[in-house]
């Protein structure tokens, strides 16, 4: 059994988030303050820490620059819980050295990934031997899901932040990417300056790639939907790793050939289907990517959704008005929620 250190200053979510972790089968020391969970941490040296970062007597930052400073806890996962869900808060806790950050308030399922995600990182690293962690590309991976935890292990982390760029169109492509948290486009600009988006990236996908052998330039521009958190590691490294792993190399060639059988659908799409089909299938496709179950709802701007059913705004917003008159979808600001997904599918 596993051992959290919850840090918490407020009881109710202190007490609440404890018989969370303890049903989920971990077992759990809390502290109401930094100073008294320093303590706890360094004659406990719990598995991992999971830690607020405004509180009283020790902020969560001062909490991990202490542990961070000593050899017997430095290594121990530590990820802030904290309701400052601005961008530079969570910045200022990754450079650090944080391994992740949960904003309240959170979904029970959230903080049970981070939690699992991290120790299995640890794991991992623990179980590479020192050779090979001397020459990453060494490392022999048989399959994709390898492959991801191998970055998720050991490439940098990088914040998502909404609206902001990940990488540029025609610049190196230095870095490939897997993203943990949040949403990522790819898009294009036409020569009328109109953006039509080439792809969607949701947890665990792969993007960023597009050259086996030869350095490349990113043939798209990136950005974030959503806040969130990816892995990356360099291009170079990428295709080190990929002469030594076969397998790996065919099952990302499939991959590749998958998206580009996905994108000639799109575009035949695209060319030939009425602009009320086209919205149904955007609305669809966002639907798979952003939900975790059909009856939420997707937060996303109509621009975005026109970007990718290749329709002006102002048509995607008539084909929404009829689909919400035939109760197919509830639409409230941003929010469209999916009421008849077998009926969606069929629109013509």
């Amino acid at each position: 059994m596993k051992t959290v250190l919850l840090i918490e200053d407020d009881k109710l979510l202190r007490e609440n988030t404890t018989e969370i972790l303890q049903l989920s089968h971990y077992n759990v020391l809390a502290a109401e303050n930094g100073k008294s969970g320093v303590k706890i941490a360094i004659q406990n040296r719990p598995d991992i820490i999971v830690c607020d970062i405004m509180m009283p007597k020790w902020d969560g930052y001062k909490v991990f620059n202490v542990l961070n400073r000593k050899e017997t806890t430095k290594r121990i996962p530590f990820i802030f819980m904290s309701a400052k869900s601005e961008e530079r808060d969570i910045r200022t806790g990754m450079n650090l050295g944080a391994d992740d950050y949960i904003s309240k308030p959170f979904k029970e399922s959230d903080l049970l990934n981070s939690i699992d995600s991290r120790l299995k990182k640890l794991a991992f690293v623990r179980g590479i031997p020192k050779q090979q962690t001397t020459d990453p590309a060494e490392n022999k991976m048989a399959s994709l899901s390898e492959f991801k935890t191998y970055i998720k292990s050991l490439g940098d982390d990088i914040i998502l932040s909404k609206n902001k760029l990940v990488y540029k169109e025609q610049k190196n492509a230095n870095y490939v990417y897997l993203t943990e948290k949040g949403m990522v486009k790819n898009y294009r600009m036409d020569e009328y300056g109109k953006e039509l988006i080439t792809g969607l990236y949701k947890s665990g996908d792969l993007f960023g790639f597009y050259s086996f052998n030869n350095p490349a330039r990113y043939s798209e521009t990136a950005t974030a939907l959503e806040d969130g958190l990816a892995y990356r590691i360099s291009n170079l490294h990428f295709r080190e790793i990929l002469s030594h792993n076969p397998l790996l190399t065919m099952e990302l060639a499939e991959l590749l050939s998958d998206n580009l059988t996905t994108l000639k659908s799109h575009l035949l799409e695209m060319a030939y289907a009425s602009v009320l089909k086209k919205t149904s299938n955007t609305i669809l496709k966002f639907a798979a990517k952003m939900q975790d179950n059909q009856h939420d709802s997707i937060n996303i701007s109509r621009s975005d959704l026109a970007s990718v059913a290749g329709i002006s705004t102002e048509s995607l917003i008539r084909s929404l008005s009829l689909l919400k008159k035939d109760r197919l979808i509830d639409i409230d600001g941003r929010n469209i929620k999916i009421l008849n997904l077998q009926k969606l599918y069929l629109v013509k």
